[in-house]
Formats: structure tokens, C-alpha cells, sequence
């Protein structure tokens, strides 16, 4: 075998050699070109002589390697990864101790500001007894000495409580400064501990190279062409799990090369090519990616044939218009072969669809180019480590979802006119190419999209190799590394679904490929919606007809800061949209900008009551209408008629049974129709 420079030193005529049998000559095999090389094909059968990687660690002692289970390997892996969940957990209760402390800080300071309004009325309201001054055994006038009452004390004595309060404050502030510390410093060693542990788990791609080469000469006997394989780049390292969940697929490119790449060497003789036909496999790291790419000096793909073949089996349309990069789609479609005769080899329609469906299931994604009479190249990008992965979370309609980062090309912000001609055409243009156009929603077969509004919309260009799917979402939440989980039999065939993690909050994130999903679901997300299953359409009126109504608006005031957030939880579980105010007057400014479906409001709150604000409720012609449950602890007879004079649709005392409120809130908010 030929060895250039910087190729692997075994990469071996051996491929294009037969394996030697019992009782058989063996076959003749090319001289090595690079003297200097060592032809390991030479030793078959025989011990091979120390490498010298071991020569070199008897001779330095401080290189030695350790042998480890590779069981024990992947559970201190998941171990570390569980860690860092862990640590994320953490993080996330520290952001909200945060936001509570933060609460308390401005509490405390409102606190202070009503103790000193308290204590300057308890100072103007001193009553100056002269008469017990003049009995009084001193003789002391009342304005010489003061004189304090129980008001006086007790305002002195919440003074005192208020600033006990504060050093406590000031202390846990000091105490969580340090915690977020000495999170920031486990996240870097914890960091550290995972990339170390990852880095074991890698290896050369060289450690594949024997199963290669043991792949391509039997194919090469098979097809009786004569075959050299040669490697650059076998010392990048991968992944053990990547490499031998992908060697399946590497040996299925050879074989392809071999079969329907390197043409019979009559052929290459008339081409004036070398008889013996080269594949050429390139190693290469991408940032978190690894390239590997079979290249193959063959006759390239023949189009003509790949487009009969499509026509043939339904395909395409026989006038169907399809450039050379559609038609090397066709060659990953299930069953798809161009082969003329059925053979061990080629023929039998596996191959190509099994190559994608695998590098799709790793999140990876495969280039295609090839090149008449001068060979085809396929390029696989595939993640460095299945262990730990950059995800982007995206929110679509009530589901929270995740696409591996490698995959998203872009987001833009697109106006709502843009996203409903898109809906109208089924396309989305970007970069001057179209593309197909869904609601990533209807991909996942979880309802239609929401109805267009005036507002831009988010919308994600999506690519594996050479295809682009453009989806339009809700939100984009994060960007985030997360720590990827294995999803076991029953979901590994799962289509589209790449992986799942945890969030720190433990809910469990799946991960998907959005252009896989449109391969398999582009006609249902375009269809009209069935009985029983509401999927998208592609006609604008009919996906606001399509879409949910937005939840019912509530109003909370209530001055108690508990009151209004226990309450705003309640409704918000049960799907409802929550406002809130802290008195009559912010009630009322709210009510300026936004009807609720229903008001809930307490009696007795600063600046305004509950009573002045159903006045001025009733008041106003737009909101005359609007229901207004009373919640208080004020339950006297008195109270409820006056109440109900001023239109109270109905009047709870505290404290009031959840099920009843959430009974008057679905009647009323069911019942109420926007101004």
C-alpha cells in the first residue's frame, strides 16, 4: 500500500487483498510504496512486534496506563453527570433564595418607612396630663420631662424588632454571597471532573481501523475489484460510544464505495485511472463536532439512474424539475438501490437509509457531493461525546422542548404578516432559498398553531446535511449544556427523538430533530384537521379558527402581599391569566389597560377600599358589567347588604374554600363576554 504523508501507516493494500484460507494461495497483494512503513497486513497470523507507544511507556514509567472496566467507566460518567444536576438544582434554589432575599430587603425597608410614620403620629398625638405633672412629687412641667404611654413603648419596642430583623437580613445576604462562591467553585471543579472523565472515554478512530479493513477487502472479493483503504487522521479521538454505536454505518459506506463507487478495473483502465481504486477515509475535529468523510475516486453517482429509479418507484414526477443535490436525497430513501442485480453487496435496498437513520439518532447530520468520473464524498458530522451536549430550549405552546445547538442555523424574529404567508405557501424563504415552512407543534402531533397575531414571531432554521426546515415556535428559553440521558428500548426508535435530559427544575427535556420529524410528518402537519386531532393548516383563517382561545383574564386586589400570590397560584394551576393590585387605585389603572373576565377584590386596602373601587367600577360604562366576587374578613350581615347594594356579584369570607372560588371564577369568567 501506498502511504503518503500524514496518512495512517496501515492503511493497507490490505484492503484490496483476500484473506488468506487454509489449503488456498493467498492472493497478491501491492508493495508497500514508504519503506519506513510498517505493512502490519505482513504479520497476519502471527504475534505483531511492540508497538512503539509501549516501548516508550516501559521507558518512562510515568506514563503507564491503568486498565478499566468500561461498565465502571460509563457509571462514573453518568455518576458526574448526576452530579452536575445536581449542582444545577442547587444553583436554581440559590437564584431563588435570591429573589426571596431580595422580597425581604424591600419589605424591610417599607417596614422601616411605616415604623417611622407611626412613631412621628405617636409623638404629635402626646397628651400632656398637667394636672398629674402638678401632683406629681417632682414639680416637673410637662414640657421639661416627657411623658411616654404604651403607644410610645410599643413603637420603640417594634424599632428594635425591625432592626433585629436587619442584621438578620444583612447576614443572610453575607451568607449567600458566600454559598454562590462556593457553587461558582464546585462548577468549575465539577467541570473539570467531567471533562477528565470524558477524556477517558475517548479513543483514536484508529481502533476501528482493523474492522475496516476486514470490511473492505472482503467486499473488495465480493465484487472482484481491487481496493486500497487509507486513513488521515486516525489519531483524532472520539467517543467510544460514537464509534461503536457508528461503526454499523462506517462499514455500510464501505461496502457502497466498494459496490457501486470504484468501477471494475477495465473501466478504470479505459478512464486512465489506477486499476486499483482508492477510498479515502478523513478524520477530522470540527469544534464539538468530528467530520469523517468517505471519499472514493469511483465513477461518482449515477444521476441518470438515481432519477429513473425515483420515477420508478413513485418517487418524483417524470416532468418533476430536480437539480443534482435533490436527487442525492433519493439515495437515502428505505429500499432505495440503483443496483441492476441483487448481490450480497448491493441490490438488496439496505444501506444509505440505515447510514442516516444512525447519524440522525446521534444528532449528528450527512453531506453528500459527488462528481461524474472523479468519485462521490460523504461527509459525517457527529457530536465529539453523546455525554454531555449544548441544547436550545424552545417553548411550543404548553410542551417545553429541546434541539441539539449543532443543528439550529438560526432564529430571526419574522413579522406575523411573513409567518402567515408562510403558512399560506408552506415555504419560508431565507438566505434567497426556500424551505418548508410548520408550526413545530404539529410536527409532534400536540395541536395547531397559535392564531397570528401583530407581534413578530420566532422562527428557527433548522439543518441536518443538506436539508432546511424552518419551524416556527413561541419562544426560544435558553441555551444551556445539559448532561444527555439514555432513553432506552422503548423509545430508541422513537422518529426524530435525539435524546432526553433533566432541567434543574427535574422535569425531563426531550430532545428532537425537527428535519427528521418533517421527513416523516410534512403531510400530516399540512393536512386539514381530522375529528378528534387538531393539526395545522395551511390556510390562515382556519388556524385562528383552529387555534384555543386565549385563558380567561382574573383580577386579584388584596393588600396582603400573601394573600394576592397564594390566590395567583390557585387560578394560574388551573389555567387562568392573573393580574394583580395592591389597592383600589392600582386597580384601577390596570383596569384601564386590560377588561378581566372577573374581579376579586378585599374591603380593606390603603388609598382605596373595595367598596370605593366597585363604585367606580359601576361607574364606568365599559367595566359596568364586570362580575366582582368580594373576598374579606369582614362577614357581618352589614357588610354583605352594602355590598350587594353596589352590585357584588357574590361575597366570600376568609378563609374561603378553594373549590368554591374556583366554582364562582369558571361560572363568571365562562359567562363574561369582552367589551
Amino acid at each position: 500500500m501506498a502511504a503518503e504523508p500524514g496518512r495512517h501507516p496501515a492503511s493497507a493494500e490490505a484492503a484490496g487483498a483476500v484473506p488468506t484460507e487454509a489449503g488456498e494461495p493467498a492472493e497478491p497483494v501491492e508493495p508497500a510504496a514508504a519503506p519506513a512503513a510498517i505493512d502490519w497486513g505482513r504479520f497476519a497470523g502471527s504475534e505483531r512486534p511492540a508497538a512503539p507507544a509501549a516501548e516508550a511507556e516501559r521507558a518512562n514509567p510515568g506514563n503507564a496506563v491503568v486498565r478499566v472496566r468500561a461498565a465502571l467507566l460509563d457509571r462514573m460518567v453518568n455518576q458526574a453527570g448526576e452530579v452536575s444536576i445536581a449542582r444545577a438544582r442547587i444553583d436554581s434554589h440559590v437564584k431563588q433564595l435570591q429573589g426571596s432575599l431580595g422580597e425581604l430587603s424591600d419589605s424591610l425597608e417599607r417596614l422601616r418607612r411605616q415604623l417611622r410614620d407611626i412613631e412621628l403620629q405617636a409623638e404629635t398625638q402626646i397628651s400632656s396630663r398637667i394636672e398629674a405633672a402638678k401632683s406629681s412629687a417632682q414639680g416637673f412641667d410637662p414640657l421639661e420631662m416627657d411623658r411616654f404611654t404604651r403607644f410610645q413603648e410599643l413603637t420603640r419596642f417594634m424599632a428594635e424588632s425591625v432592626n433585629d430583623v436587619a442584621t438578620l437580613q444583612r447576614s443572610l445576604q453575607r451568607t449567600l454571597q458566600s454559598a454562590e462562591d462556593e457553587l461558582a467553585a464546585q462548577t468549575r471543579l465539577t467541570r473539570e471532573l467531567q471533562d477528565d472523565l470524558l477524556r477517558t472515554r475517548m479513543v483514536e478512530f484508529e481502533s476501528l481501523a482493523e474492522r475496516l479493513y476486514r470490511t473492505a477487502r472482503q467486499a473488495a472479493k465480493d465484487s472482484d475489484k481491487p481496493v486500497r483503504v487509507e486513513i488521515v487522521g486516525g489519531a483524532i479521538e472520539i467517543d467510544r460510544g460514537v464509534l461503536e454505536r457508528m461503526a454499523g454505518a462506517f462499514e455500510h459506506l464501505l461496502r457502497n464505495g466498494v459496490a457501486h463507487g470504484i468501477e471494475p478495473p477495465a473501466l478504470r483502465a479505459e478512464r486512465g485511472k489506477d486499476a486499483t481504486g482508492r477510498i479515502t477515509i478523513t478524520v477530522a475535529q470540527v469544534g464539538n463536532e468530528v467530520a469523517i468523510e468517505f471519499a472514493d475516486d469511483g465513477g461518482g453517482l449515477d444521476f441518470l439512474r438515481i432519477r429513473q429509479r425515483a420515477v420508478e418507484r413513485g418517487l418524483l414526477a417524470p416532468e418533476a424539475s430536480i437539480g443534482e443535490e435533490g436527487l442525492c436525497e433519493f439515495i437515502f430513501s428505505p429500499g432505495f438501490s440503483t443496483a441492476g442485480t441483487v448481490t450480497e453487496l448491493a441490490g438488496r435496498g439496505v444501506g444509505l437509509d440505515v447510514v442516516r437513520a444512525e447519524v440522525n439518532a446521534m444528532g449528528g447530520r450527512i453531506e453528500t457531493r459527488s462528481e461524474p468520473a472523479r468519485g462521490t464524498r460523504f461527509r459525517l458530522l457527529l457530536p465529539l461525546t453523546t455525554a454531555v451536549t449544548q441544547i436550545v430550549m424552545l417553548r411550543c405552546g404548553a410542551m417545553q422542548l429541546a434541539l441539539p445547538a449543532p443543528l439550529v442555523e438560526i432564529v430571526r424574529r419574522v413579522p406575523a404578516a411573513e409567518v402567515a404567508a408562510a403558512y399560506a405557501s408552506g415555504r419560508f424563504e431565507y438566505a434567497g432559498e426556500p424551505m418548508p415552512f410548520f408550526w413545530l407543534g404539529a410536527l409532534l402531533q400536540a395541536g395547531a398553531p397559535p392564531a397570528p397575531g401583530e407581534r413578530a414571531q420566532t422562527v428557527i432554521v433548522v439543518r441536518s446535511a443538506a436539508q432546511r426546515v424552518a419551524v416556527h415556535v413561541d419562544e426560544v428559553l435558553s441555551n444551556q449544556e445539559v448532561v444527555v440521558k439514555n432513553v432506552g428500548p422503548q423509545l430508541a426508535r422513537l422518529p426524530g427523538l435525539v435524546g432526553v435530559t433533566l432541567l434543574p427544575s427535574g422535569a425531563a427535556a426531550l430532545i428532537y430533530n425537527p428535519v427528521a420529524l418533517a421527513a416523516l410528518y410534512a403531510q400530516a402537519a399540512r393536512s386539514e384537521p381530522a375529528a378528534g386531532a387538531a393539526t395545522a393548516t395551511a390556510v390562515p383563517a382556519a388556524l385562528a379558527e383552529a387555534a384555543e382561545a386565549p385563558a380567561a383574564l382574573v383580577m386579584v386586589v388584596d393588600d396582603s402581599l400573601t394573600v394576592r400570590r397564594v390566590t395567583q397560584r390557585l387560578l394560574v394551576r388551573e389555567g387562568y391569566r392573573v393580574v394583580t393590585a395592591k389597592d383600589g387605585l392600582e386597580a384601577l389603572e390596570r383596569l384601564a389597560a386590560e377588561r378581566p373576565a372577573v374581579l376579586l377584590s378585599d374591603i380593606e386596602m390603603p388609598r382605596m377600599d373595595g367598596f370605593d373601587l366597585v363604585r367606580n367600577v359601576r361607574a364606568d360604562p365599559a367595566l359596568a358589567g364586570l362580575p366582582v366576587v368580594m373576598i374579606t374578613s369582614r362577614i357581618a350581615q352589614k357588610h354583605r347588604d352594602y355590598a350587594a347594594e353596589l352590585g357584588v356579584a357574590h361575597y366570600l369570607g376568609k378563609p374561603y374554600a378553594e373549590e368554591e372560588l374556583l366554582a364562582l371564577v369558571a361560572r363568571y369568567a365562562g359567562a363574561d363576554i369582552p367589551a
